[in-house]
């Protein structure tokens, strides 16, 4: 999609300056571009923005929910940040509307599924040619670095080999969710799979930028980790998953280990924080509603310090990220 407007250098220098960043969120470019389409097919004669076209444009439909109107807006307000604080634009940024939490449970994986899934991952057949070689050593290590570390799929699929050090098994995350730096540390296991892949995938791709390069020296598409993980799942499982679940899993695995052991649970809760990469603790709270039980017994072992630790998930459940 070209853009269209008054506007095409801004958003192509924006877009750039996203791309530099490491946030190269197709959603929020296809936001901007539609902006850019409605601006030139609504104002033709414009040579500048005004703040009544992003008035209208940021002005919640009849057709709208809360959530839908904030996710169709949001690419722009980030732009319209971009473009004020450069001097392009002095604009009043419009406030996008509160999104209303979602009831949303993850799946709760068995060992039987996950056993089932990384066979399959395990026993792809080579295709000729470079892609399918690189395909059959990738997969099988990038979904085990999504299920051991509790990372988000944008952070594995755009992590630059630079930004792994095996040496000392740890993940550096300059980008992220919110642009928070932050660090992972790799289970030994996987620290010995990834030193193997990194020897295997170097001999293909001598030179490569991220850590999972495609034959082209890309990273991959949110689709193709969609697409990839829907192939393996469903080759020996009934039930719906998704790639991001995985994180979950991650996530009440760890909770659940906590149970009887002697390390302060706050403790516990601000190191998974971290390594999660959450912007702040609360947001690490949502994952005790989904371990049957574990209130109870956080709330009998820590007695009155436990409101402190764990306030009301209901009052914080929006701010889950």
């Amino acid at each position: 999609m070209k853009t269209q407007s008054f506007l095409s250098d801004i958003i192509d220098r924006y877009i750039a300056y996203r791309k530099a960043a490491g946030r190269d969120s197709i959603s929020y470019v296809v936001g901007v571009r539609y902006f850019d389409r409605y601006c030139s097919r609504e104002y033709p004669a414009s040579k500048e923005l005004s703040q009544e076209m992003v008035d209208v444009w940021c002005r919640q439909r009849d057709t709208e929910c809360n959530n839908s109107c904030s996710t169709r807006i949001l690419p722009v307000l980030n732009f319209l940040h971009y473009t004020n604080a450069r001097g392009l634009t002095n604009l009043k940024i419009p406030i996008a509307p509160r999104k209303i939490p979602r009831t949303y449970i993850p799946h709760a994986f068995t060992a039987d599924e996950l056993q089932n899934f990384f066979r399959a991952c395990d026993s792809i057949n080579i295709k000729y040619g470079l892609p399918g070689k690189i395909k059959k050593i990738i997969v099988p290590v990038f979904f085990r670095l999504l299920y051991s570390s509790g990372m988000r799929t944008t952070e594995v699929r755009l992590l630059r080999r630079e930004d792994v050090n095996l040496e000392n098994g740890v993940i550096s995350i300059r980008y992220s969710k919110g642009n928070d730096q932050h660090f992972v540390v790799l289970h030994d296991t996987m620290l010995d799979l990834m030193k193997n892949y990194d020897i295997a995938i170097s001999k293909m791709i001598p030179n490569r930028i991220f850590f999972f390069p495609t034959s082209s020296n890309r990273s991959y598409s949110t689709a193709w980790v969609t697409s990839v993980f829907k192939k393996y799942w469903y080759e020996n499982n009934r039930t719906c998953a998704t790639a991001y679940e995985l994180r979950h899993h991650y996530a009440i695995t760890n909770i659940n280990s906590w149970i009887g052991q002697g390390m302060a649970t706050h403790m516990r809760l601000l190191s998974l924080s971290k390594s999660m990469g959450h912007k702040d603790i609360e947001n690490t709270k949502y994952y005790y509603s989904l371990v049957p039980g574990l209130s109870d017994i956080i709330e009998n072992t820590t007695g009155d310090t436990f409101n402190q630790i764990i306030p009301n998930l209901q009052d914080d459940e929006e701010n889950y990220q």
